[in-house]
């Protein structure tokens, strides 16, 4: 059928060289944007709300949603290596699985990567919120700053607009309009403040660990509530890898560098997490709020949120990290780790963008979406339309949405991209079996059924309202592709010629 028509991936590699964007990123900096894009909200922010869900159960969280990276990353090494180009999921699906499930992975990745900068967003919000309350500590000629509640939370969050989301949000799409390897260095600089941050926390919280504070382990259980459902959510600390894959048109030698920044990211970023977390539950303690039935409050909900007021405990806190140092007797170290979060967490939401303008502009190259989208800056020779976009629809849902629900959304999509990828590997290994691949995954008829496997069961793990808004958010995608991009269809309309 037409709506399944498959793009030859040689065909995909020629078109991109038609209207291609300039290489100019290599190894070492592909994995810097790699652990820019992963470390950020995840485990600056989310590690209090996977402590109401898991309480120190969120070690085997962090591990779960880390394993099932660790499969799916060889999967996207391997077709990032066979198709370097521009898209990601997108157009891996679009020279596997065909024209409609490579749109509705595109469509999907909209709730992974700009859903996702709105998240980080949020989190860096509360961060800014936090060191302008403690400015006077860390600079002792300012006084204190406290900005309004209503204008630091979005009306779903009891506020009316989070100015301070809003206000980073516009300025990285600034910064990403000017360049891309300008947008690198900068990454550059802010991923080492975000690693030295993460240093002298473990150095500070790991000596302090008490062996009772992970006693009991899982208290809200494991699957349905409690450790799976944390793992679906923290899987939003590690979102980010796949977003190495984008940057493959941009990328000098990318059959051996993308590889090299995907599976070099995860693996730092990993040992990081498990780190910074062990530290967190053991020095101060994880313990969930429980409702009157012994049942733990759902995280981001009223009743938590009331439950937290004159309350001192990690899963309340909006700057986890800093308020765990605080709790230890370090103020000062835990105001600068709020600073240093503040600084860094902007380079989450400069990849996040950056990899959903590389794939708005791989589905317009292919005519699914408005060819506006591909126009390229005379001066900067980056997709400005795209990112200002981008952007805009980032903005807004920063400005409006609590952190935990907009997480919750991005894994949706998220996981289904993954899921999609893992599958895309193995069809290839059958139907292209002599294709040349710089980086073939290990033992991939195990590899990639367990990320398959993994990112299904992660995906049942959300909530009810996540899953129902993702499948809505499909629905919506399929008309615009139905109305605009089945007709627009470059491919299409190449196969009508001949």
């Amino acid at each position: 059928m037409k709506q399944f028509r498959i793009k030859p991936l040689d065909e995909i590699l020629a078109t991109a060289e038609k209207k291609s964007l300039h290489r100019s990123l290599g190894a070492f900096q592909l994995t810097m944007l790699g652990i820019g894009a992963i470390i950020g909200t995840g485990i600056f922010v989310l590690t209090a709300e996977a402590a109401q869900k898991a309480g120190p159960g969120m070690m085997v969280s962090f591990l779960i949603a880390g394993f099932v990276c660790a499969v799916t990353a060889l999967c996207y090494a391997e077709m990032a290596s066979m198709i370097p180009v521009s898209g990601s999921a997108y157009t891996y699906a679009y020279g596997v699985l065909g024209e409609r499930v490579a749109w509705v992975v595109g469509w999907a990745l909209i709730l992974e990567y700009a859903i996702a900068a709105s998240t980080v967003s949020v989190g860096w919000s509360g961060y800014m919120s936090g060191i302008l309350h403690n400015l006077h500590s860390l600079i002792p000629f300012l006084p204190n700053i406290d900005i309004p509640a209503e204008w630091a939370a979005g009306p779903f969050d009891g506020g009316v607009i989070n100015v301070p989301a809003l206000f980073i949000s516009l300025l990285v799409t600034g910064l990403l309009v000017i360049g891309t390897r300008e947008s690198a260095r900068v990454n550059a600089v802010l991923v080492t403040i975000k690693i030295l941050a993460l240093v002298v926390f473990i150095a500070l919280a790991l000596p302090a660990m008490n062996a009772e504070n992970f006693h009991p382990f899982a208290p809200n259980g494991w699957v349905g509530t409690g450790v799976a459902p944390a793992a679906a959510s923290i899987f939003f600390a590690y979102v980010g890898f796949d977003a190495v894959s984008t940057a493959a048109e941009e990328t000098k030698n990318p059959n051996r560098n993308i590889p090299i920044g995907l599976i070099g990211s995860l693996a730092i970023c990993t040992v990081f997490y498990i780190l910074v977390a062990a530290g967190a539950i053991g020095s101060v303690g994880a313990q969930p709020l429980l409702d009157a039935n012994g049942v733990g409050l759902e995280p981001g909900s009223p009743a938590l949120a009331a439950a937290c007021k004159g309350t001192a405990q990690l899963v309340c806190s909006k700057e986890p990290l800093a308020f765990v140092l605080r709790a230890m007797g370090h103020a000062r170290v835990g105001n600068l780790i709020g600073l240093a979060a503040g600084l860094a967490l902007p380079s989450v939401i400069l990849m996040m963008i950056f990899g959903q303008t590389r794939i708005f502009f791989s589905m317009a190259r292919d005519g699914l979406l408005p060819q506006v989208f591909t126009r390229i800056h005379p001066k900067y020779k980056t997709p400005h339309v795209v990112t200002i976009a981008t952007g805009l629809f980032a903005s807004f849902f920063a400005a409006l949405f609590p952190v935990g629900k907009l997480a919750d959304i991005s894994n949706s999509g998220t996981l289904f991209a993954f899921l999609i990828v893992a599958a895309g590997v193995l069809i290839l290994r059958r139907t292209e079996p002599t294709r040349e691949r710089h980086f073939r995954a290990p033992m991939i008829w195990l590899m990639a059924p367990l990320a398959i496997v993994g990112c299904g069961f992660l995906f049942t793990q959300l909530s009810g309202y996540t899953k129902a808004l993702f499948f809505t958010w499909a629905a919506i995608g399929l008309v615009v592709y139905i109305s605009y991009g089945n007709r627009h269809s470059h491919l299409a309309a190449s196969q009508r010629n001949q």
